[in-house]
């Protein structure tokens, strides 16, 4: 037969439950500071990666820009040569353009220029459709940003070190002269038989 349960039994019960309680708390408690320590770990780990990364854009930025100037230098001295070669009789450089009006802000790598013709050159160190699309929206919006050549005859020319398969194609279907390395200067790629989309 069973003993019957006393106000003791239930007394050391409770006291058991609420041991087991503590217990169970103090293991909360520490597997959530554990799991703090690791989530401040985790927080600070992301925080070294994402400077990393900052850093690392700042120092592909840097590269892509001194490529970028090292094609508009290479380009810049060619300019006015190989368009008064093409018949477009430009006669003044301008290397980096710039305007900022109205909300429009726009940069030309290289401007040339004479009386009624000239010629709006984009430089890249490696050219891709996207370059070559972006340069196409640019073109369309040249004569805003620079309403005093609204009646000049406006020629695209895409200037790159590397031109990825097809793209120098693609610049021409588009109406661009193509500019490439050609021994120790450079020269435009199309053939003598284009036409250029005029802008």
């Amino acid at each position: 037969m069973s003993q019957p349960i006393t106000i003791e039994d239930i007394y050391k019960l409770f006291a058991a439950s609420q041991q087991e309680l503590a217990a169970s708390r103090a293991e909360y408690d520490r597997r959530a500071a554990e799991a703090d320590r690791r989530a401040a770990d985790a927080d600070r780990r992301a925080a070294q990666a994402d400077a990393q990364m900052a850093e690392l854009r700042r120092t592909v930025t840097s590269l892509t820009t001194r490529w970028g100037r090292f094609v508009e230098e290479l380009v810049e001295p060619a300019v006015l040569r190989l368009f008064q070669a093409r018949g477009i009789d430009v006669k003044e450089v301008y290397p980096r353009a710039r305007v900022r009006r109205q909300g429009l802000a726009m940069e030309i790598d290289i401007l040339a220029v004479d009386d009624t013709e000239l010629v709006v050159v984009e430089c890249k160190s490696r050219l891709s459709q996207d370059d070559v699309d972006a340069f196409l929206g640019k073109l369309a919006r040249f004569k805003d940003a620079f309403p005093h050549y609204r009646g000049f005859r406006a020629y695209g020319a895409v200037a790159a070190i590397e031109i990825k398969e097809g793209v120098d194609r693609y610049g021409f279907q588009r109406g661009l002269f193509v500019i490439r390395p050609s021994g120790d200067t450079v020269a435009i790629a199309n053939g003598e038989d284009f036409r250029p989309q005029i802008w």
